[in-house]
């Protein structure tokens, strides 16, 4: 059976844990995977300081205030399946796991990290090629107030850091900007595809030359994915600050607020709109996975569901 690794959010601030799960398409049952603390500790396997699975200098496994944000899975030579977390329980890093198979079950088993730079807060992940990763940072920690304010008003707040085994974290040239948020890659890994989402854009960046090479508007935009169409999918905010802050405040149910599915082409960078949704059954989309045959899976924010839907292309 197909299953989703599914990113279920605690906090940004670290304060409430969250988890990682899988979503059985078929039987629509999700099952918890990995979480921190003493059961994630037993599942660790952590590899002999092997290149691509980490720091060497990461404290061990997640405590149990681990909180999952951005992910990202890929198949990369003499590694196998491996899943990138951008966790901010107990620690700001990005977590590594091997995606393996056991008896016929799919385990998530924690292998490494990558412990963040002081000063980062970190949003979404994307695996390079070689082995490393980029990752994007929103702002300062610290500066949560004045860093949304600032990226308001148009004042660059954050960056995409490139990570790489031996070498450590490095701003990405020509990544500065306004809320850095969803991040995706070209399969050759050398352009970078990355929301701005107070900018109200997705750039197409050049990794060798640090370059924008063309930018497309998208209202607040948040993940991206590949669709199978090869176009990017990316979440699109139609609601206001009220809304979002309502949203965040939510204690159980799903938040409403206006979203849209946009879909990108990278060439010519064009954007269509797929779906604009608001209201029940669920709002406040923020990424979009395509599961073939037309369908598509939207997780939210702010919800303890997700929609499946038939998009039209």
């Amino acid at each position: 059976d197909a299953q989703v690794v599914v990113s279920q959010f605690g906090s940004m601030d670290g304060s409430r844990p969250g988890n990682l799960a899988l979503f059985d398409l078929e039987s629509e049952k999700v099952e918890i995977a990995f979480e921190g603390g003493s059961a994630g500790a037993e599942r660790a396997q952590q590899a002999e300081q092997a290149p691509g699975w980490g720091d060497p200098n990461c404290p061990g496994p997640p405590t149990e205030k681990f909180s999952p944000h951005g992910i990202d899975l890929a198949d990369l030579p003499g590694l196998g399946l491996r899943l990138l977390v951008v966790n901010h329980g107990s620690r700001e890093a990005v977590e590594f796991f091997a995606v393996e198979q056991k008896g016929g079950e799919v385990e998530l088993n924690w292998r490494g990290c990558a412990p963040a730079p002081e000063e980062a807060f970190l949003n979404d992940v994307v695996n390079l090629p070689g082995g490393g990763f980029l990752v994007t940072q929103m702002m300062p920690r610290g500066e949560a107030t004045w860093g949304i304010l600032k990226a308001a008003l148009g004042f660059d707040t954050g960056h995409v850091y490139q990570w790489e085994s031996g070498q450590g974290f490095a701003i990405a040239e020509g990544t500065r900007a306004p809320f850095p948020n969803g991040i995706e890659l070209s399969e050759d890994g050398r352009f970078i595809y990355l929301n701005v989402y107070s900018g109200g854009e997705v750039r197409k960046i050049d990794r060798q030359k640090g370059e924008v090479l063309a930018t497309v508007a998208v209202a607040s935009p948040d993940n991206v994915t590949w669709g199978r169409d090869g176009r990017l999918l990316v979440a699109s905010h139609r609601g206001g600050l009220f809304d979002q802050l309502a949203c965040m405040g939510l204690e159980a149910g799903a938040c409403g607020m206006e979203f849209a599915v946009v879909a990108v082409e990278p060439g010519k960078m064009q954007a269509e709109t797929l779906l604009n949704h608001a209201g029940a059954p669920m709002g406040a989309g923020t990424v979009i996975l395509d599961v073939g045959d037309g369908e598509f899976l939207i997780g939210s924010f702010a919800a303890d569901r997700m929609l499946r839907v038939r998009l039209a292309r």
